[in-house]
C-alpha cells in the first residue's frame, strides 16, 4: 500500500561507524541536520548510546593489536589511496558540505583541499616517525629511541570545517599506528561520514577508524573512557577548556585548539587595494565562521582614512546561498547562530561602537528562510565592548585606530587570545618588528589568514590553545607517539665476567 502524498517521511539517518560497519543507532535521541540557506531537513543524526560509544572504543582497542604492528609503509600507502579518492570525489564532497554547512561551493572545495594536504602529509609519515641511536654510550652499550603509537585516540571536531578538521585528525593518528574514534559536529556530519567511507575504501581496516555522534554526553564519555589515551579537539574555548581539564584529570594527552580574536595591523604604506581585498575576504569569507577569521583591524596613522573604501568594498560582496554562482557570503550555520550574531551587533551599538555598515536582515531572493547576515563593520571599537571581548563568529569586522606600530602591537598583545595575527605593510623593518614583538602563535605578513601548510604545525597560542603540541606536522607525530628508550648490551662468548655490579655505572 502506498503512503499518502502528505505523509511525514523521515529524513535519512546518519550512521555510526563501528568495527568497519556503518550501523543504525539504537538511540531514542536524534537531531536534524538542516540546510542553513533553506531550512530543509537533510538528515537525522543520532546521539549515540553509552553502549554504542563503548563498542566503538572496544573495536578500536581490538584493532590496535594488529594495526600498531602494520609496517609504516603499508599504513602510509592507505593515505596515498585516500588522497586520490578525495580528489576524484571533490565535487560531491563540496556539494554535501555546502548543503549542510552553508559555505560557498568554492570555499567548500577549499575546506576539503586543506584537509587533503594533511592526508598527503600523512602518506609521508615514515620520515617523521624516526627514533635516534647513540653507538657505544659505554663499553659495548648502545642506546636508541623508538616512537611507538599510544593506542586508541579520539577527535572532537567543530561545525565550521567539517572536512578539513577531521582530516587534520584521523589521518595523522592512524598513520602513526594508532586507532581512532571520531566525534564530528552533530550540526553537519554528512561530509565527514562520506570521507570516512572513502577512508575505508582506501584500505583502513575494520576498527581502526570509528565514528560516534552526539553532544555533551558523548564528549564527556570520550574524556572519561579509560581506554582512550589521547584527545584532539577543535572548537569553542568554553568546551575546549572543559575537555582539556576533564580529560587531563583522567590521565590523557590532550590538545585543544579553541576560540580567537584575530587582529591585523594596517600600516599607512600598505598597498591599499590589495589590503582592502584581503581584509574583506578574511573578515567576511565563510560568513566569518572561521577560528582564523580576521575580526579586528587596527588602522595605523593615515590608514584610518581608508574606512569609507573598506565599506564600499564590503558592499560589493554578494550574500546568497552557497550554491549560487558568484556568492561571497553564505548563511551562518543555524538559527541560533543567526540570533547570536544579530544580538551582538545590537550590543555593539548599545556599547557605543559606531555601526558603519549594518548587515542585518539582508534581502536574499529565493532564500527568504535562510540564516543570513551581510558584511557588518564597526569602528571605534574598544576592549570592554561585547563585540570586542567576545568571538562573534559571524561576518562582523571591528575597527580601531592607533598612532603608531608600537601602540598597535601593545593593543593586540593585551588581548588574551593568540590564534592568528597579520600585518599589512611594504616595510621590511615594520614586518620584522611585528614578527619579533607580537605575542601570537601564527603570524601573517601581507597574509590575512596565516594557517600553516602541513609541513609545519598549527601553532595557536595563549588562550586559543591548551596543550603544547599542534594538530598536524612534526608536532602531532610527537603527540600521537610515545618515545621508548632502549639501552642494549650484547655479550659475545669471549667476554669475561666482571662479577656483580651494584653501582649505576655502565663501565
Amino acid at each position: 500500500m502506498n503512503a499518502p502524498a502528505n505523509a511525514n517521511v523521515l529524513a535519512p539517518s546518519v550512521k555510526l561507524l563501528i568495527g568497519g560497519k556503518f550501523v543504525e543507532s539504537k538511540t531514542t535521541q536524534w537531531r536534524d541536520v538542516v540546510n542553513p540557506a533553506t531550512q530543509q531537513v537533510l538528515a537525522r543524526v543520532p546521539f549515540a548510546t553509552p553502549e554504542e560509544i563503548n563498542e566503538a572504543v572496544a573495536s578500536a582497542k581490538q584493532a590496535f593489536k594488529t594495526w600498531k604492528k602494520t609496517p609504516i609503509g603499508t599504513r602510509a600507502r592507505v593515505f596515498l589511496k585516500l588522497q586520490q579518492l578525495i580528489r576524484e570525489n571533490m565535487s560531491e564532497l563540496a556539494a554535501l558540505l555546502t548543503a549542510e554547512q552553508g559555505k560557498t561551493l568554492p570555499d567548500a572545495e577549499g575546506d576539503v583541499f586543506r584537509g587533503l594536504e594533511v592526508v598527503e602529509h600523512a602518506a609521508n609519515i615514515g620520515t617523521l616517525q624516526l627514533g635516534e641511536l647513540a653507538n657505544n654510550v659505554a663499553n659495548g652499550v648502545d642506546t636508541y629511541s623508538i616512537m611507538q603509537p599510544l593506542g586508541v585516540c579520539a577527535g572532537i571536531t567543530p561545525f565550521n570545517f567539517p572536512a578539513m578538521i577531521p582530516l587534520w585528525m584521523f589521518p595523522m593518528a592512524i598513520a602513526t599506528g594508532n586507532t581512532f574514534v571520531l566525534k564530528p559536529s552533530e550540526q553537519d556530519p554528512m561530509v565527514t561520514m562520506r570521507l570516512c567511507e572513502l577512508a575505508l575504501e582506501a584500505g583502513i581496516p575494520a576498527g581502526v577508524l570509528n565514528v560516534i555522534h552526539g553532544g555533551e554526553d558523548a564528549v564527556n564519555a570520550i574524556c572519561d573512557h579509560a581506554d582512550i589515551k589521547a584527545i584532539s579537539f577543535v572548537g569553542s574555548t568554553k568546551v575546549g577548556t572543559h575537555v582539556y581539564n576533564r580529560a587531563s584529570l583522567n590521565g590523557k594527552r590532550v590538545q585543544c585548539m579553541m576560540g580567537a580574536k584575530n587582529h591585523a595591523i594596517v600600516m599607512p604604506d600598505a598597498n591599499k587595494d590589495q589590503t582592502l581585498n584581503a581584509l574583506a575576504g578574511a573578515a567576511f569569507g565563510a560568513a566569518g565562521q572561521r577560528c582564523m577569521a580576521l575580526s579586528h583591524v587596527v588602522l595605523v596613522g593615515e590608514s584610518q582614512k581608508w574606512i569609507p573604501e573598506l565599506i564600499e568594498k564590503a558592499k560589493t560582496l554578494k550574500v546568497s546561498g552557497g550554491t549560487e554562482k558568484g556568492t561571497d557570503v553564505g548563511p551562518v550555520v543555524s538559527c541560533s547562530a543567526l540570533s547570536r550574531v544579530e544580538g551582538l551587533i545590537e550590543r555593539g551599538v548599545a556599547d557605543g561602537a559606531k555601526l558603519e555598515l549594518d548587515g542585518r536582515k539582508p534581502h536574499v531572493p529565493g532564500y527568504e528562510k535562510g540564516n543570513f547576515v551581510g558584511p557588518t563593520i564597526f569602528s571605534g571599537v574598544k576592549p570592554g565592548m561585547s563585540v570586542y571581548d567576545q568571538e562573534i563568529f559571524g561576518p562582523v569586522l571591528c575597527l580601531s585606530g592607533a598612532d603608531d606600530i608600537d601602540a598597535a602591537i601593545e593593543f593586540i598583545n593585551a588581548n588574551p587570545n593568540g590564534n592568528g595575527t597579520a600585518i599589512f605593510t611594504q616595510s621590511g623593518a615594520a614586518a620584522r618588528k611585528f614578527q619579533e614583538d607580537i605575542d601570537v602563535g601564527q603570524v601573517g605578513i601581507n597574509v590575512p589568514i596565516p594557517v600553516p601548510v602541513p609541513l609545519f604545525s598549527f601553532t595557536g597560542s595563549r588562550a586559543s590553545k591548551l596543550g603544547d603540541l599542534g594538530p598536524y606536522g612534526k608536532q602531532v607525530v610527537l603527540f600521537y607517539t610515545q618515545t621508548k628508550t632502549v639501552t642494549a648490551r650484547w655479550f659475545d662468548d669471549s667476554t669475561t665476567s666482571h662479577g656483580v655490579n651494584t653501582t649505576i655505572s655502565l663501565k
